[in-house]
């Protein structure tokens, strides 16, 4: 097995797929697994805490460090919204002899890819039964105005046109189901039995 030192895994989907329910999934099963915390220019929502769900920064802040090639992938996700993955959490997680879970947008997860042998990362793309069903799901959290709902649903069916530039694809049509599949790939993937 290679060290952990040598592997990331990527998990990517459009909005509402389930991609943070099944990365919670993968993180409750393997211990091996720590999830690599974004940074993020947006406020915090709800309970979310600095430093556990996001690290949270100025616009400024995030500017800076991309000037300083901190990040080993960063993306205008939203107009005036940046989120990133910062090259001091990756080496946090490897120093603690683990592999980082990325849980990123498509975009990222490409690029970050590139940046890495073929081996060193796992890529999963979590793929909506359908758009309308990611519609149903996304009017269910109702967090959403139609004007947001429409962009998340248009950015969607863009993102899933990507889905062939991963290493597996996993249909999240019934969540048991879905983390399942993860689960077992990800097994493989790290050289632990699920």
């Amino acid at each position: 097995m290679t060290s952990p030192a040598h592997k990331i895994i990527i998990i990517t989907a459009p909005s509402g797929a389930g991609k943070t329910s099944i990365t919670r999934r993968l993180l409750q099963r393997f211990p091996q697994l720590s999830f690599s915390i974004s940074a993020a220019t947006r406020e915090p929502r709800g309970q979310e805490r600095n430093g556990i769900d996001y690290y949270f920064m100025s616009t400024q802040s995030f500017q800076q460090k991309i000037q300083e090639n901190a990040f080993v992938e960063w993306e205008m996700v939203y107009e005036g919204k940046y989120y990133g993955t910062l090259k001091s959490e990756l080496n946090r997680i490897w120093n603690n002899q683990q592999v980082p879970v990325l849980d990123i947008d498509v975009k990222g997860a490409i690029h970050v890819q590139q940046q890495y042998a073929p081996g060193e990362t796992l890529s999963i793309f979590i793929e909506p039964p359908s758009v309308d069903e990611l519609r149903k799901r996304l009017e269910g959290r109702g967090t959403e105005t139609p004007e947001n709902l429409q962009a998340r649903l248009n950015k969607a069916a863009f993102e899933i046109s990507f889905k062939q530039h991963f290493d597996t694809i996993v249909v999240n049509d019934e969540l048991e189901r879905a983390c399942a599949e993860a689960i077992s790939i990800v097994g493989n993937f790290i050289g632990v039995k699920p």
